[in-house]
């Protein structure tokens, strides 16, 4: 593409090459027009070393997603079978896609569930091949409108997981995104979109990552979940990003009748990353509950986190638990906020954050807001910053085991919360991301 600086010329050109609709062109100049009218966030991490212009904004991997994974470029199938990709679709997953750079390089759904309906596809595609799912719901959960980052999401967005899930059907296996940036100053802006028809049940895993170079790259993603009347939506995300990269994301979902909708949600890397993963119950019995790490192991790491609940509708109930590890001067702050709309009587809401701190460099916060506009409801809020207890070390070492590993036990016993959850083979990857992060916070 000709036009490298973000600008009307480079939106048209962009939406002209993926031959898209007018309506999403008239779309993307419409987001366009809300990032530059609006401005950074005052509040949360440092961003002036962000230069908007400076950024490549699109990189073109390959032609189109390819279905057989020997038809990918050699070059980047390499570097997915070292991350062990296709071995995790080959023995584990419904489905697999993975994005490189600015697109989707390879997509790919199991025979069995595409005969049941299920949709798995990469958005680019979904846009011209289900149009009528993809107009009805793009945009509604997460607006153009509702921050910068999502603006700009909208207005450049490429690449990402669409997923339809017909009524009652249990996709009893995970399906899964990986998504790799390999260039240097490269923004990725994938755009998922999940939506569970009544009763389905489904479960989306995505991982990140990125080598390091001496210029920051920008990850800023969206994702809308819908979960109608009765469906289960479970969403992983393990984010494993070089330190060089800013991770500043829009997540939301909204929840119907009966549903449920999780976040287990995994920050281990990026230099900055600000993500909320938010759930609007919107209707009677609806369901929520997100389960988030953020771990910050050296001097500038920044991992602001946390999670939003809007209820909207009565018996609905939501559930924060919130866990982070700041070490080698990392910086983790936990930003949450339950809000609860008048009328929606008999709402149960719990929130539960706690920090370890391995070092007296090292920072935490935590910054939770209640809003409630309805007296009965049961509210409840935890939170915690606590150190290695020296106690649980000296029971750990009596039994013989050594200083380091009682204190990797005592990090582990911290987590076990958010690891067990994950299926067998993501909790493997977790905890060696965790050893590999604390190697040399707790020698």
């Amino acid at each position: 593409m000709k036009n490298k600086k973000l600008s009307q010329d480079f939106i048209k050109e962009l939406s002209g090459n993926k031959k898209e609709p007018a309506w999403m062109l008239a779309l993307r100049l419409k987001a366009l027009e809300h990032f530059e009218n609006s401005s950074l966030p005052e509040w949360g991490p440092d961003l002036s070393g962000l230069n908007f212009q400076d950024i490549c904004y699109y990189v073109k991997p390959v032609t189109s997603p390819q279905r057989t994974w020997k038809d990918v470029p050699e070059e980047i199938k390499k570097t997915f079978e070292h991350l062990g990709v296709p071995q995790a679709e080959r023995y584990y997953l419904a489905g697999l896609g993975a994005q490189y750079e600015s697109e989707m390089v390879y997509h790919n759904i199991k025979e069995e569930w595409g005969k049941v309906g299920v949709i798995f596809s990469d958005t680019d595609s979904a846009l011209k091949e289900y149009p009528k799912f993809f107009k009805k719901y793009f945009g509604t959960v997460v607006p153009c409108s509702d921050n910068k980052f999502a603006a700009l999401n909208t207005a450049v967005w490429s690449g990402g997981s669409f997923i339809y899930v017909p009524p009652g059907v249990n996709v009893t296996i995970p399906l899964q995104a990986y998504f790799r940036i390999n260039t240097e100053k490269m923004g990725q802006f994938e755009r998922t979109l999940i939506i569970a028809d009544k009763n389905s049940i489904v479960t989306y895993v995505e991982g990140c990552t990125a080598p390091t170079y001496s210029t920051a790259s920008l990850h800023s993603a969206v994702v809308e979940i819908i979960a109608l009347e009765g469906a289960r939506v479970r969403y992983f995300t393990i984010q494993n990003w070089s330190k060089n990269v800013y991770n500043l994301v829009t997540k939301r979902a909204v929840a119907h009748k009966d549903s449920i909708v999780e976040w287990i949600d995994g920050n281990i890397g990026s230099g900055v990353t600000m993500k909320y993963p938010a759930v609007i119950l919107k209707e009677n019995g609806a369901r929520a509950q997100m389960l988030s790490i953020a771990v910050a192991s050296s001097a500038g790491q920044v991992q602001d986190t946390g999670g939003k609940m809007i209820h909207l509708a009565p018996e609905t109930s939501s559930r924060i638990i919130s866990k982070s590890i700041s070490s080698k001067g990392g910086d983790t702050h936990y930003r949450g906020l339950v809000k609860i709309s008048k009328g929606a009587e008999g709402v149960k809401s719990f929130v539960q954050c706690d920090t370890l701190m391995l070092d007296g460099e090292s920072k935490a916060g935590a910054y939770p807001v209640i809003d409630t506009r309805e007296d009965k409801v049961n509210v409840s809020h935890e939170a915690t910053v606590s150190k290695i207890n020296e106690d649980e070390l000296f029971y750990i070492m009596s039994r013989g085991i050594d200083k380091v590993t009682a204190r990797t036990l005592v990090v582990n016993g911290f987590i076990e919360p958010f690891v067990k959850l994950l299926p067998m083979e993501f909790a493997v990857e977790m905890n060696r991301l965790i050893e590999l992060e604390m190697t040399g916070s707790i020698g």
